[in-house]
């Protein structure tokens, strides 16, 4: 009896497989594909070769990938007939689209309240507040209010400083102190900025002027806690209303030394002050703070009598807890000290100083 013996063969061995594959490997190359495969493929390129300096590099970087996908999609279609290369261009496709439609929103143009334009071109477009941001600072926690001529904003010791900051659309406003006229506010202006500032630290304080409606006025109105909560959330923002409130409380100070000035001087008090200007400021600054008697001072400032027979008056009544600022130290900062006033000084007696 004769057995039957089966042989399986033995595996092929992998380097006679690759050597094989190597002969064979690209011997026979397809035909270029469609012009529309190299027309999608040209729309890439060109949208990942767009530089970064140009404004809008990200909408036509998503508008080239989108032409790209949509050539794609055709050419699978029409002349490869692949479902799975058509299917993940459409993928591509949806998701370039939902980038371009954001940031085209995102750049459409606001509409800013007609009454708020003038305050966005004068005080925040100079210091590169875009519109957005400003129609998000307008328009949520600020109302517009109205005063008639001669109505009140704030009376001296009686309006409290924590409710509100306010900025001048319209009119013009006058601030006094225990009857004493002190200086006007004017279009595009920061009402209560002096208080605004001073207070941030210490809440409680109440107005020490009062702010009269000089004609009828519009006023545009943060709420202090909210604004101040929103500030706190952005820096940019918090920054230029920092500039902007020390700008104003500059320009008041400006006004104050000199009441009579017009309203078109008043518009243009940007420039440096001059010497005189910061001289007598301060020393109308050292009278007032070494002095209790607050009424003589402001007549006499109001009289126009010079610093030397102000700073003589009120110097008996000098208080002991509140130093004067020395004005020699300010001085320094203007101009070098000359010899002549060296010698001056020092032939100054002792008692006059």
């Amino acid at each position: 009896m004769s057995g039957t013996y089966y042989t399986t063969p033995s595996p092929p061995n992998s380097s006679d497989l690759g050597l094989e594959a190597n002969i064979t490997l690209c011997q026979d190359w397809e035909n270029a594909h469609h012009l529309l495969f190299h027309l999608a493929n040209l729309s890439l390129g060109l949208g990942f070769l767009i530089p970064t300096t140009i404004g809008l590099h990200m909408i036509f970087l998503r508008l080239l990938l989108m032409t790209g996908c949509s050539l794609f999609i055709a050419w699978a279609t029409l002349y490869r007939c692949t479902l799975d290369v058509m299917v993940w261009n459409v993928v591509f496709l949806l998701v370039n689209f939902m980038h371009f439609f954001f940031l085209v929103y995102k750049r459409r143009p606001i509409k800013i309240d007609r009454e708020l334009k003038s305050v966005y071109k004068r005080m925040f477009e100079p210091l590169h507040v875009r519109e957005a941001l400003f129609q998000k600072l307008t328009g949520q926690f600020c109302t517009i209010q109205t005063l008639k001529k001669g109505q009140v904003y704030a009376a001296e010791d009686k309006t409290s400083v924590d409710e509100r900051l306010s900025v001048l659309l319209k009119g013009k406003m006058r601030v006094s102190y225990r009857g004493h006229f002190l200086h006007n506010i004017y279009t595009n202006s920061f009402i209560d900025s002096p208080e605004f500032r001073s207070t941030q630290i210490n809440r409680g304080e109440r107005f020490q002027v009062t702010i009269t409606a000089e004609e009828n006025c519009k006023l545009l109105c943060w709420s202090r806690e909210r604004l101040t909560y929103f500030l706190e959330s952005d820096s940019f923002l918090n920054e230029v209303f920092k500039y902007l409130i020390g700008k104003d409380i500059t320009n008041k100070l400006y006004s104050l030394n000199d009441p009579t000035l017009s309203d078109k001087a008043v518009k243009k008090m940007d420039r440096q002050p001059s010497l005189c200007s910061q001289l007598s400021m301060m020393q109308m600054r050292n009278s007032m703070a070494s002095t209790s008697d607050t009424d003589d001072v402001l007549n006499q400032i109001l009289r126009g009598g010079s610093a030397g027979s102000l700073h003589q008056k009120t110097l008996p009544k000098a208080s002991t807890s509140m130093k004067p600022i020395e004005e020699g130290m300010e001085d320094d900062v203007f101009e070098p000290e000359s010899p002549t006033t060296s010698q001056n000084i020092s032939k100054t007696p002792r008692e006059d100083i």
